[in-house]
């Protein structure tokens, strides 16, 4: 059966490159509005340069990639951002000498739907634990959540996460499960690279495996399960 589901974000072919090197060789998939999708394969199989060429971060790229009708491909990085797209990248890219409340602070909104800081630290209450803290001084769990909130604080709808449970506590772990099954109900649509597959398996509503800078399989999230071992072939576990 078709899926009918507008989509939020549209990938057809897309190529990149860093320099001289070839990444990405026609990668294809899409993210329905309100989806959870997760971007799944060895190191080096291109996700991260997926969530970049999709942020206009790369000098050269080819095809299609859609949001809300329209394609992103010729617009610069902040224009991208002001549509609506927030990216967290997996260094979190948060300001290390400001306190935890002016990282809040200092992101340009672009929509009305931004949280509040006083609905973040409701969200994030360990962060309102250390507001005047300097992000420096954070957990590495700590500043996760601090680079999300920063993107839940502009009014992005659409958000592409990179590895954002990589290295964090379990209990940390599970704070930012919450946190997503809330932003699900509130209608977020959320782009994950994540190689905690049983962490996305809680969350997420397909997988696509990406090889060689394309994608290969796509398994909806009941199939997890029945198709484990092809998983970690996949994964190379």
């Amino acid at each position: 059966m078709t899926d009918t589901t507008p989509s939020a974000l549209d990938i057809r072919d897309l190529e990149a490159w860093y320099g001289e090197s070839h990444v990405l060789h026609g990668m294809t998939f899409r993210v329905a509005r309100g989806e959870v999708a997760t971007l799944v394969g060895r190191n080096g199989a291109g996700k991260t340069t997926t969530l970049r060429a999709i942020m206009g971060m790369l000098d050269k790229v080819r095809g299609r990639i859609e949001h809300g009708g329209r394609d992103l491909l010729a617009l610069r990085s902040n224009q991208i951002a002001r549509r609506g797209i927030g990216y967290c990248p997996e260094e979190r890219g948060i300001f290390a000498s400001l306190s935890v409340e002016e990282n809040l602070m200092l992101p340009v909104k672009v929509s009305s739907n931004g949280m509040a800081v006083a609905e973040l630290f409701t969200l994030f209450p360990n962060l309102a634990e250390r507001r005047h803290a300097q992000a420096s001084k954070l957990s590495g769990g700590e500043q996760q959540m601090l680079a999300i909130a920063r993107i839940l604080r502009t009014g992005a709808k659409l958000l592409l996460l990179d590895e954002p449970t990589e290295g964090l506590a379990p209990a940390i772990v599970q704070q930012i499960s919450r946190m997503f099954r809330l932003l699900r109900e509130r209608d977020y649509t959320i782009l994950l690279v994540e190689q905690n597959v049983r962490f996305a398996s809680k969350l997420a509503d397909r997988h696509y495996v990406v090889e060689h800078g394309k994608v290969i399989d796509m398994l909806s999230n009941s199939e997890l399960t029945t198709r484990r071992g092809q998983i970690e072939t996949y994964l190379g576990v």
